[in-house]
């Protein structure tokens, strides 16, 4: 038998519904809600809206990259949280900033070979609640001091504790920095910059009209799926709260390098904002479509992982795309919207370099010739990460939720959603409307 592109033989992949919370922008200390409370808040409300009992659904798949200590496996807590039932499998995976693609995928694949009819999928990610840790000799010490069993053992344990012992750790900054090259996310940003000669002004104007994309989606009511949050002492959120509609390429020129300081480019304000966020979705084979009457928002084809320098990170979504519109006999004219998620302007506008470069292509991609160009037009038509925020877990289901969205508003038919990954990795997805 001939092999079949994507998920093989099994049943079609539908995406039935989806929801998402707004993404609120880290303001310096613990946001209103844990990842918990994110995902609950955005699976609630798209599983009360269903025609199917919650006994129907076979599987919880949730991307998160940080949980809290509280959150072992917080798939498992949202599952139980939602009343899914004791009985209910759920289980949480980690591929970075691709997380809650990730997610999708495992959800695909245990549909298509029948494992599961139905799966609730998606990510989340309290980036603001990311914790502060003690270094490791201030460890060190904590243990001699709670072995000190006599009072001359710990007044000597006491003369050894050093001001340096209660400098924190903060794990949201050592998350972001490649353990094997040495190098922050930011960095990686610095050398494809460098190496794709992207300037400044080209940076801060992909930013810029990022949150202007964004101010006309929310202005129009473009952003479905998204659910109200409330919080504990009665505040409500209803938007992506990241947004700057007043930014300029002036105002960013101001902005001093973050990462490579003082010669960078990169800054705060052409790059993923730090956020909190969830996005949940309801995948289902063909046999549960046809059980429970479901609506059909989109189709999930097929998804692509690939490999590449940690320290040119965000080209992962070139590396994954080629190979998948290949597998597919596709060329870029044959997508109508993509979506590639926005951790730096530097990391799009070097995506869309690569992807037009014979040679790149050529000699990385080992292709005959650039698959054509991208239509800047139908990417990322409603801002991004720059713009509304990366909370890593979430982002990879946030995008294909939103594509689908963007498909079914447009009467169009084909769409790729992808990401670069931290640790040199990319993922690619394709979906088709109904």
């Amino acid at each position: 038998m001939a092999q079949v592109p994507g998920y093989g033989t099994g049943q079609a992949v539908y995406i039935v519904d989806g929801s998402r919370t707004p993404f609120l922008k880290a303001r310096g200390r613990p946001g209103p809600f844990s990842a918990a409370d994110l995902a609950l808040a955005a699976a609630h409300p798209l599983l009360a809206r269903q025609n199917f009992p919650l006994q129907a659904i076979d599987e919880v798949i949730l991307g998160c990259v940080m949980p809290g200590p509280d959150e072992a496996n917080i798939a498992r807590i949202v599952s139980l949280r939602l009343g899914l039932g004791e009985r209910v499998p759920a289980w949480t995976v980690q591929r970075n900033c691709a997380s809650g693609m990730q997610a999708l995928d495992c959800a695909a694949q245990s549909i298509a070979q029948g494992r599961a009819e139905l799966v609730l999928a998606g990510g989340v990610e309290a980036m603001s609640h990311a914790p502060v840790l003690l270094a490791p000799a201030m460890v060190d010490w904590l243990a001699d001091w709670y072995a000190a069993r006599d009072l001359g053992t710990r007044l000597k344990t006491l003369s050894r504790l050093r001001p340096a012992h209660l400098k924190p750790v903060i794990a949201l900054l050592r998350g972001l920095i490649d353990p094997v090259v040495g190098l922050s996310m930011g960095q990686t940003a610095e050398n494809l910059a460098q190496r794709f000669n992207i300037t400044r002004e080209q940076m801060d104007a992909y930013a810029v009209d990022s949150h202007q994309r964004l101010a006309h989606a929310q202005h129009e009511g473009l952003l479905g799926g998204l659910e109200v949050l409330y919080d504990r002492d009665g505040n409500y959120y209803f938007a992506d709260d990241g947004l700057r509609r007043d930014s300029s390429v002036d105002q960013l020129a101001k902005l001093k390098p973050v990462f490579d300081k003082p010669f960078g480019l990169v800054t705060a304000g052409n790059s993923a904002q730090v956020t909190d966020g969830a996005a949940c979705l309801i995948l289902a084979g063909a046999a549960a479509v046809e059980k429970h009457k479901l609506p059909v928002l989109g189709k999930l084809l097929d998804c692509t992982w690939a490999g590449l320098d940690p320290a040119q990170m965000g080209l992962g979504p070139v590396y994954a795309m080629a190979p998948l519109l290949t597998r597919h006999g596709l060329r870029s004219a044959d997508i109508d919207y993509w979506e590639i998620n926005e951790a730096f302007a530097a990391q799009v506008l070097a995506c869309l370099a690569a992807w037009d470069d014979a040679n790149f292509c050529r000699d990385e991609l080992h292709l005959a010739a650039p698959l054509g160009d991208i239509d800047r037009a139908h990417l990322n038509g409603d801002g991004g990460g720059v713009s509304l925020g990366h909370p890593v877990g979430a982002s990879g289901a946030r995008i294909v939720l939103h594509l689908l969205h963007v498909l079914k508003r447009s009467n169009a038919k084909r769409g790729v959603a992808s990401l670069c990954i931290g640790g040199g990795q990319g993922g690619a997805m394709l979906v088709e409307a109904p």
